[in-house]
């Protein structure tokens, strides 16, 4: 619970009963370090402790506009220079009329709960030494950390004039980074607002706890899988949970707004590991820890594998022509020398302009090799290194869009259902969000040359 220390005032009540197990006078300890916080790129230092990072599904590297300010494709959190984390501190209950007034003090975190027209209440936040706080939505306002926008696949994001039906919440949730080791991160439904207040109104879903406290879900909701295993080709993927506002595990709802909970799961917590999927329905974020980061390839291990394989010099088996996978850089501006895949037989071609099946509306071709039909894409390397579970070759791609990795990372990803819509599931491929298709979701290539 959020709230295990807290003290409660009443309203017109002049008497506090405070926790014995809650030092409000405790102070920062004078030795702290000073480090950087994310985003201040220029006072990064090799002493800098990177709490983890967090990727976008779905882009391959970087937004499709390129990747500015807050608004990019993956950020790193680093420990700020002063903690600004936030813990919950006093809990008042008050006429909902005067919430407005209750609330005047900008300079006070606080999260009201509207339970009636006549009734509120609101839970003051204090100032957490021990903790620093990442703000995630689809706000640009300054106290959003990470400015996150709607994923469509093909790895293109929501345009200004659709912002306004986004599903994702301005203030879709936030992050809290514990400053000693070992940087444990939690995550919590919701962020705080300019006035740093967070409003669950009174059409939230919102509830007492057994023990008299307060918690609540957020519109589309937060959620959350942690994966079996961590990010490894041994993991398995984990069972979809939703996080409140107090960082609570629960069961999901009968659809993305509903608004009854599920039931609460006690077994489980919102502590971030290696591999978590974080989804704020509309866009898919992906926890990397800094440890779990040093075993996946770096992009000069991905450039390195991309000159191997085209060092193959791997022929089309039709016009004998030699293929070549474009730089990591040239992405979306097909090559001539760019390879081909039959998405349903893994035969990799050049690219040609016959073999359509009428039958088909023209949408598939015919293999020359194996005769079999289905969709004919080119072949594009996964630039986005985070997401890959090994540097093995570039042996596999996903279906139907033609995006290549190594082996285990396709088994990977084609196994992980990602939410969509209220209440669907489809896996889809990483880098770009397509939905995968197939028996597998993927198919191994089949090179001619030297590299078969």
């Amino acid at each position: 619970m959020c709230l295990r220390h807290f003290r409660m005032v009443l309203e017109g009540s002049p008497e506090a009963v405070s926790s014995q197990s809650l030092d409000l006078r405790r102070s920062c300890p004078k030795g702290s370090r000073i480090f950087p916080s994310a985003g201040e790129g220029s006072l990064l230092n090799k002493e800098a402790v990177k709490y983890g990072e967090l990727i976008v599904l779905g882009y391959n590297g970087s937004l499709a506009s390129g990747d500015k300010g807050r608004r990019r494709s993956r950020i790193a959190l680093f420990k700020r220079p002063k903690a600004n984390g936030v813990k919950p501190d006093v809990i008042h209950h008050i006429s909902t009329p005067l919430v407005s007034k209750a609330l005047s003090n900008k300079g006070q975190h606080s999260i009201s709960y509207t339970l009636s027209r006549s009734h509120s209440v609101i839970v003051e936040y204090t100032h957490d030494c021990d903790t620093d706080m990442f703000q995630i939505g689809r706000s640009t306002e300054n106290m959003i950390d990470f400015v996150v926008t709607d994923t469509a696949p093909g790895g293109s994001c929501a345009s200004e004039g659709q912002s306004a039906q986004s599903t994702i919440s301005r203030y879709a949730c936030r992050i809290i980074c514990e400053r000693s080791p070992p940087y444990t991160a939690r995550i919590y439904a919701a962020g705080f607002d300019s006035s740093r207040n967070i409003f669950l109104g009174e059409r939230a879903a919102k509830w007492r706890t057994p023990d008299g406290l307060m918690d609540g879900l957020t519109t589309n909701g937060v959620l959350v899988m942690h994966p079996t295993g961590g990010f490894s080709e041994d993991s398995a993927p984990g069972v979809w949970r939703e996080i409140s506002v107090c960082g609570n595990v629960y069961a999901l709802r009968d659809s993305r707004s509903a608004q009854q909970r599920g039931k609460l799961v006690q077994t489980e917590s919102n502590v971030l590991q290696d591999g978590s999927l974080i989804d704020l329905c509309g866009a898919t974020l992906l926890w990397r820890t800094t440890a779990g980061l040093l075993l996946t390839p770096t992009l000069k291990q991905l450039e390195a594998l991309r000159q191997e394989t085209n060092a193959a010099r791997p022929q089309c088996p039709v016009g004998f022509n030699t293929l070549a996978f474009p730089s990591l850089a040239q992405r979306g501006v097909v090559d001539k020398q760019q390879p081909w895949v039959y998405v349903n037989c893994g035969h990799v071609h050049g690219y040609h302009n016959w073999g359509f099946r009428k039958e088909k509306g023209g949408l598939e071709r015919e293999c020359p090799m194996c005769r079999r039909a289905g969709p004919y894409v080119p072949l594009w390397l996964g630039c986005e290194a985070g997401l890959y579970l090994d540097a093995g070759r570039p042996t596999h791609a996903f279906c139907p869009c033609g995006h290549v990795c190594s082996q285990k990372t396709v088994q990977y990803w084609a196994q992980i259902p990602l939410p969509h819509g209220t209440h669907a599931f489809h896996a889809a491929c990483p880098f770009c969000g397509t939905w995968l298709t197939g028996e597998r979701g993927f198919v191994r290539l089949i090179f001619q040359g030297p590299m078969d």
